[in-house]
């Protein structure tokens, strides 16, 4: 489980998140939405341990991530946005670095880098330098290295970004498949991929949630049966309140 208790993130005078709570269970896929600036690749760099927080608490599968970071880190898969990764290496060498630094040894290592280069068909381009790649090739690495060891927990910022739309089902029904015993959290701004495979949305405004229902749940509120529609009357009304 992911527990987050009145999480506050502040940047000198300017308050990035506002207090939120919020708790996420094994099985759920949490469609984390908000504007630009909303506070959502903030919130997720704090659960992963990438920024410390003003105050609040924050444990993923029982670990403190302000106490015991290093255990938690081990429980989780990160997809930053942008899928930074080190140009210069080629997939086949940053997996091999991500295994090392995840402490994969023998058969099993062997067999989860062979496992990611599949799931995320790596295969065509697994010795080419990954700065010469295209954004969709540079994403599924950066997907590739998230899940490598298999996480409990996995945390993507716009994970199909950069995809086409052949590309973008496939990881849809990836993320689909490994959500069935794991935690997954997905900031996305593509709102049809919320109904796609998220079980829960989550919006954001100002650094403070303002929906947390099903995707259908928030879909019967509009009279258009549109996401987007619904999306913009909470974020505007937010915003005007």
């Amino acid at each position: 489980m992911i527990e987050i208790e009145n999480l506050v993130k502040k940047f000198g005078p300017f308050t990035a998140v506002d207090g939120i709570s919020f708790k996420v269970e094994a099985g759920q896929v949490l469609g984390f939405l908000g504007p630009n600036g909303a506070g959502k690749s903030t919130t997720m760099k704090m659960i992963t341990g990438f920024l410390a927080p003003t105050s609040g608490k924050i444990s993923v599968c029982g670990h403190a991530v302000n106490g015991d970071a290093r255990a938690a880190k081990r429980q989780m898969g990160y997809l930053p946005e942008g899928a930074p990764a080190y140009g210069e290496m080629t997939p086949a060498q940053f997996l091999q670095f991500i295994a090392d630094v995840r402490g994969l040894s023998g058969s099993h290592r062997t067999e989860r880098i062979a496992t990611v280069i599949e799931q995320l068909h790596l295969d065509r381009v697994i010795n080419q330098p990954i700065e010469t790649l295209s954004k969709g090739f540079k994403r599924r690495v950066g997907l590739a290295q998230a899940i490598l060891h298999d996480p409990k927990v996995l945390i993507m910022d716009e994970p199909t970004d950069g995809l086409d739309p052949n590309q973008k089902h496939e990881v849809r029904e990836l993320i689909k498949g490994m959500a069935q015993d794991k935690i997954v959290v997905i900031s996305t701004h593509i709102l049809s991929e919320v109904d796609a495979v998220c079980t829960r949305a989550i919006i954001i405004t100002n650094g403070r949630i303002v929906a947390d229902e099903t995707p259908q749940e928030l879909i019967a509120r509009s009279p258009s049966g549109k996401l987007d529609d619904v999306f913009r009357e909470i974020t505007l009304a937010e915003h005007l309140s």
